[in-house]
């Protein structure tokens, strides 16, 4: 694929008129599509749901979407309910991936389950048919989460709690609410007969998170089924004002940071645990830890993370947070950049967010050392988690600075994946993190939705601090993109991979009507 798709079609509302109040039918379907949650949620459930449709409740024909799958918090409480999770060599989808393909297949979609070579860890694509002339649209949401801590959770992580305008779960924010919001705005599109000026393809893809049978495999074995023009996944944050609510800014993410692993070991004498030695390798990696710990990365400013820090200078209410973006931006050198950026990032409800941002950045994950409790161990190592900014440091620039900082007593190493010589470590740290075009069908039909969904906010390209499934499409040239389409406050985007995970209900609806609209401007 070439990744030029022709500009979408303006599109025509569908002919007659609707009696209420002189609005077309599409308008008058946006204003009453609340109907559904209320039948989902069971505020309209049982008798009470049929007198609402004015007597019994027929039965549903094939190819019509049950009321309840037009609700974008009945379905992600549905897919919430579903352990997913991923220890590392992929999770059990496809219970999943049966439910959802019930969905598609009960609306008069085309859908089909693609297994692995691991047992229950599946792939699912649905696939609404449209003008093939243009190239398709592809939607790219992960059914796999990360672990739970089960005993740090103040409700069960699966169990689509809903408490003080929240939803609760593993998989809430990354990225099962993502899918429920694409999905359900998808179905409500499918229910009105829409006709879309190209096939529109949903990927629920596996091994995200983690294992051998992600994105890749499923390009190198079923590329026929994903062919896309276009993507569309995780990644866009919708921020907030200070007050934690009101929409601040909107963006789509263009870019992902460079993902790669340094392992850090010390090495020393083993003996036995009743005689301590001062040189023993954990405090050894300890020492070395903690000054890496302290250490940041040099702040870079690239064309994508400037676009992006410009206009949230524009968007915040807060003017002293705005005029340090701004001398951030402006500085002519390290030192006052650097010391404008310390501003930027205090001043920030989402600190780390804006942080990571600015700069190439490592996280202690996994720790290592001992065997036994009578024995002082030879060695100890710890792996820190990189995510370098692409257009910023190279990893071995950074990589060399953090030799520097860590010290003698340590050795630091790229890890080395499974039959990776030297050579393969070099090539694989070289490959660039390509920014996709903004100016593209998809793109702007996220930047209309955004204008129209949440005027009051700006709109904004941006970088993902973190990384996707989008690597087999932009490594071919097709432009890839990114929302979560929710506006977070700071604490609710810190349950990401953590505890408690969550994200507002109205968020939710919001941002469901958002890609309701994206979707829109390509019916024909």
């Amino acid at each position: 694929m070439t990744g030029q798709s022709p500009h979408h079609q303006t599109h025509q509302h569908a002919p007659g008129a609707c009696p209420h109040d002189g609005l077309d039918r599409r308008t008058f379907l946006r204003r009453t599509g609340a109907l559904g949650g209320l039948l989902a949620a069971g505020v309209a459930g049982g008798g009470l749901a049929a007198d609402l449709l004015g007597g019994s409740a027929p039965a549903r024909a094939a190819g019509e979407v049950a009321a309840g799958d037009l609700d974008p918090l009945a379905l992600l409480r549905e897919m919430l309910s579903y352990d997913t999770q991923n220890f590392g060599e992929g999770g059990n989808t496809r219970p999943h991936a049966e439910m959802l393909k019930a969905k598609w297949d009960a609306a008069g979609v085309s859908s089909k389950i693609i297994p692995t070579p691991q047992p229950d860890n599946v792939h699912l694509v649905a696939r609404i048919e449209g003008d093939a002339s243009n190239d398709p649209l592809l939607l790219l949401g992960h059914s796999d989460v990360v672990p739970v801590e089960r005993e740090q959770w103040s409700v069960d992580p699966f169990g689509g709690v809903v408490k003080g305008g929240m939803v609760y779960g593993r998989g809430a924010l990354d990225m099962k609410g993502a899918n429920a919001a694409f999905i359900s705005a998808l179905l409500r599109h499918v229910s009105e007969g829409a006709k879309f000026d190209r096939d529109i393809i949903v990927l629920t893809d596996a091994d995200e998170e983690a294992g051998s049978y992600g994105s890749a495999w499923l390009a190198q074995n079923h590329w026929d089924e994903i062919d896309a023009g276009m993507v569309l996944t995780e990644g866009g944050w919708f921020l907030a004002q200070e007050d934690g609510r009101t929409p601040m800014m909107i963006t789509v993410t263009r870019q992902d940071k460079q993902y790669f692993n340094i392992d850090v070991t010390a090495e020393a004498t083993a003996t036995h645990s009743s005689k301590p030695i001062p040189d023993a390798a954990v405090v050894k990696l300890s020492r070395a830890l903690a000054r890496l710990g302290e250490w940041s990365a040099p702040v870079r400013i690239t064309p994508v993370t400037r676009r992006y820090f410009e206009a949230l200078a524009r968007a915040t209410e807060d003017e002293r947070w705005a005029r340090a973006i701004r001398q951030m931006l402006g500085a002519r050198n390290a030192a006052v950049r650097e010391r404008a950026a310390k501003v930027v990032v205090s001043r920030s409800d989402y600190p780390w967010l804006h942080s990571a941002l600015l700069r190439t950045t490592h996280s202690f994950v996994i720790a290592e050392a001992g065997y036994k409790e009578n024995v002082i161990p030879s060695t100890a190592t710890a792996r820190l988690n990189c995510r370098g900014l692409p257009g910023g440091q190279t990893p071995q620039q950074f990589m060399a600075q953090l030799r520097r900082v860590a010290g003698d007593d340590v050795t630091l190493e790229f890890q080395r994946y499974e039959g990776e010589s030297d050579e393969d470590v070099e090539a694989r740290l070289a490959q660039p993190k390509i920014a996709s075009s903004v100016d593209s069908p998809l793109y702007r039909a996220i930047a209309a939705s955004a204008r129209a969904t949440y005027p009051e906010a700006v709109f904004a390209p941006a970088l993902f601090e973190a990384g996707t499934s989008l690597g087999p499409w932009v490594e071919r040239g097709v432009p890839g993109y990114g929302v979560y389409p929710y506006v977070l406050d700071g604490p609710s985007l810190v349950t990401m991979h953590g505890n408690d995970e969550r994200i507002g209900v109205q968020a939710l609806r919001q941002g469901t009507e958002f890609m309701y609209g994206v979707f829109d401007r390509f019916r024909r």
